[in-house]
């Protein structure tokens, strides 16, 4: 058994949906990941083969203003899923973010799991030290991933590509920034390389996002182009924005590390799998 934290969000839920009976979801309001001894206390009693943290504080502008908060979940959440999968020898998958990467617009080269990180925020800390609570135990997964779309769940609190749609039904203008670059990336993709992951037996750190790199702007236009919505849309920056917590410029990720499994999973260009989850979405609404 395996078991998935975050298991109501679309990630979560996209694993736990992939696994059957084989997974184990954990979420609020049962179990909390501030609060360290029950969750000590339920995987003990579990004691799952392996475990897959998918659950995150991701209100990344209101974390600037509850960073306690943030950090009991992201941080502290973790360590304590680190010790209990040290505790049980079973594998621990930490899913984290590209914001682990400032960078800057004259970035031009996806970043490696190698590579200097620089976040920004306290959300980006909060993950990124959520890594090195991960990193210390030695059967970890680090997964960095980037935008995640995909079917939600019960706790999801939407997507980009949703909202862009329902944004652009309204009829009104549209302002999206169209300076940070990075790799949207569609959930079953995502999870399919995870779950791949985990049987590789290949601890470490991956970098597994979907192909190529674009704009949030560029991304809502392929959107719409794709779904042949007639929308007007303007490319503003990340200062006329005005978000409360900084945003990396740059941070596309190169997952060259994956794909030197033979037989992974394959991670399609963003654009083709936009493509794929609309034809989903289209199907779904039937």
């Amino acid at each position: 058994m395996i078991a998935v934290t975050g298991s109501n969000g679309q990630f979560g839920g996209e694993l736990c949906r992939r696994l059957g009976e084989a997974a184990i979801g954990l979420d609020l309001p049962d179990f909390d990941l501030t609060d360290a001894d029950g969750v000590r206390q339920r995987l003990s009693e579990l004691r799952p083969e392996a475990i897959i943290h998918a659950a995150a504080y991701t209100a990344v502008d209101r974390a600037e203003d509850e960073p306690d908060r943030c950090f009991a979940v992201n941080v502290a959440g973790t360590a304590t899923l680190a010790e209990v999968a040290r505790q049980l020898g079973c594998p621990l998958v930490y899913i984290s973010t590209d914001y682990v990467f400032g960078g800057d617009a004259t970035d031009s080269e996806p970043h490696r799991e190698e590579d200097a990180v620089f976040p920004q925020g306290v959300y980006a800390r909060s993950k990124y030290e959520g890594e090195l609570r991960a990193g210390a135990w030695e059967k970890h997964y680090i997964v960095r991933t980037c935008g995640l779309y995909g079917r939600l769940g019960p706790c999801s609190p939407g997507n980009f590509v949703e909202t862009m749609i329902r944004l652009g039904k309204q009829g009104r203008p549209l302002r999206v920034v169209d300076d940070q670059w990075c790799t949207p990336s569609y959930v079953p993709h995502v999870a399919a390389a995870v779950l791949y992951l985990l049987q590789s037996g290949m601890y470490g750190t991956f970098h597994v996002v979907n192909g190529g790199a674009t704009t949030w702007y560029r991304f809502a236009r392929e959107i719409f182009r794709q779904l042949a919505l007639d929308v007007k849309i303007e490319p503003i920056t990340t200062a006329e924005y005005g978000a409360k917590a900084p945003r990396p410029a740059f941070s596309v990720l190169d997952t060259s590390k994956y794909h030197r499994f033979a037989d992974a999973p394959a991670l399609p260009h963003w654009k083709d799998a936009l493509k794929e989850y609309l034809q989903e979405r289209e199907r779904g609404m039937r």
